[in-house]
């Protein structure tokens, strides 16, 4: 079992900067891959990015030049930079671990969310 504590969360302006931070504790398997969804009112779920152990990324188009996710490995933690927000950014911020040593077997632990809400 792995648990996840987001935090960083927050009412920001339009142009403005947020950083979130997710903490993984538990059975923390070395080489994993963790990331950043998030959920708008009304919408699916979402992909944001996400970042493995060893350092490969995959960021969404919506990401993209504006957010930068990194980790530290030594602390199980990721980070997600958010650089000019815009109102569409409005939306629960999900971190997400994942565990898949087998080709069929992936293990999925989500953090409770945190909201972000970018408003004037």
């Amino acid at each position: 079992q792995v648990q996840l504590v987001e935090s960083g969360g927050g009412l920001v302006q339009p142009g403005g900067s947020l950083r979130l931070s997710c903490v993984a504790s538990g059975s923390v398997a070395r080489f994993n891959t963790m990331g950043w969804y998030r959920q708008a009112p009304g919408k699916e779920r979402e992909l944001v990015a996400t970042l493995t152990s060893v350092g490969t990324t995959n960021y969404a188009d919506v990401a993209k030049g504006r957010f930068t996710i990194s980790r530290d490995n030594a602390k199980n933690t990721v980070y997600l930079q958010m650089n000019s927000l815009k109102p569409e950014d409005t939306a629960v911020y999900f971190c997400n671990y994942r565990y898949s040593p087998l080709r069929d077997y992936s293990y999925d632990s989500w953090g409770q969310g945190t909201q972000v809400t970018v408003s004037s």
